[in-house]
């Protein structure tokens, strides 16, 4: 009779657990497409799973990929380990309310924008490992309020800014390249007085410079110089402060720009037409000159003028003086020099009021002599 009711008793409660475990195997829908040379992802999936598998294909998370990925709401798992992707676009996750991990690790992302991870509220695990990330925008971490876990292991970071609003629980960070310069300050003070854990503190070590190499980042010693370069971090509401003020300081600045690239704009057009005319007269006039050459002949050509009396009178004195000069000459020649000075005065005599200029060639006159 006890036995008997107590059954009756568990009876309920068996039942209760039963449908749990049913209820929860009905929403939880498995589908595994490791390793099949997928380029994109298949798009007919079952709609209602929630745990996807793609590792070891050929994915790009393209446009078209993301497109599809939108129409698996329900998902709560996301494995895209070893693709090619190279980029997260911005919304590439947007309608993955539900998701809690994704793991995109041992990929080629070198870029990833600023709203890649929008919509991603319940996300706990991010799995970035081992990809080409040169640098991380730490508003990119924003939207996820509830990630405790971020895998960044095996890239090319040398400096990561802590963003304000970070709460998690284990960070990984081995394997980067750190640069322990005054600009890694902050991270060691989150590192240090948040309650984060930073997985294999021990091998995660400064890369550069050469001094402080092999130190751990969350243990590196910085000299008072770095403390008085850095202020202390701010909370919440002076960051949405100061986040504000910079809008609207971006904003009055770019239309300043706006402004100022009009008026050069007026000048630059007014300096073009101006160098346009110049030009073409410059070519106008070089084209005159040279299929008009009238005018520099006229200015080059030898003008007849009228001598005058005391001009003729000089004239004939230097040949005066110069057949005196010649008759001082040897006797050898005194009949040659003779004849020229008999032409040459005959010419004078015989002049009309003009003189022309002509050149004289001793060496025809001795042949004629």
């Amino acid at each position: 009779m006890k036995a008997t009711c107590i059954t009756i008793l568990l009876w309920p409660l068996s039942l209760l657990l039963l449908s749990e475990e049913s209820q929860s195997s009905k929403t939880e829908v498995k589908c595994n497409f490791t390793d099949k040379n997928y380029s994109l992802i298949p798009a007919g999936i079952n709609k209602n799973v929630t745990i996807l598998d793609l590792s070891y294909n050929q994915i790009t998370l393209n446009i078209t990929d993301t497109s599809v990925l939108q129409t698996y709401f329900l998902l709560t798992e996301l494995y895209l380990t070893e693709n090619n992707v190279t980029m997260l676009y911005n919304n590439g996750f947007g309608n993955l309310s539900n998701l809690e991990i994704l793991n995109i690790c041992r990929n080629s992302i070198h870029i990833i924008q600023e709203g890649a991870f929008k919509g991603l509220n319940k996300l706990k695990q991010l799995h970035l490992c081992q990809n080409k990330i040169l640098q991380l925008n730490p508003d990119v971490f924003a939207p996820l309020k509830n990630l405790i876990l971020l895998n960044l292991q095996g890239n090319f970071i040398s400096y990561f800014d802590v963003p304000q609003l970070f709460h998690l629980e284990l960070i990984i960070l081995y394997g980067n390249p750190w640069n322990c310069s005054c600009s890694l300050l902050n991270l060691q003070n989150w590192l240090n007085t948040s309650n984060v854990t930073l997985e294999n503190e021990n091998i995660t070590t400064c890369t550069y410079p050469d001094i402080l190499k092999y130190y751990s980042i969350k243990t590196v010693p910085y000299n008072a110089e770095c403390f008085s370069k850095f202020p202390p971090p701010i909370n919440e509401d002076l960051y949405n402060h100061f986040q504000s003020i910079s809008n609207s300081t971006f904003n009055s600045s770019l239309n300043n720009l706006k402004n100022s690239e009009h008026k050069l704009l007026g000048k630059s057009w007014a300096f073009l037409v101006g160098v346009v005319v110049t030009v073409l007269m410059t070519s106008f006039l070089i084209f005159v000159a040279i299929k008009c050459p009238i005018w520099y002949n006229f200015l080059l050509s030898y003008n007849h003028h009228r001598l005058e009396e005391h001009e003729a009178e000089t004239y004939e004195d230097g040949f005066t003086g110069n057949s005196s000069s010649l008759s001082q000459s040897p006797d050898t020649h005194s009949e040659e020099i003779t004849v020229i000075f008999e032409r040459l005065h005959s010419f004078v005599a015989d002049d009309d009021g003009f003189i022309e200029d002509k050149y004289i060639d001793i060496h025809e006159l001795r042949e004629e002599n």
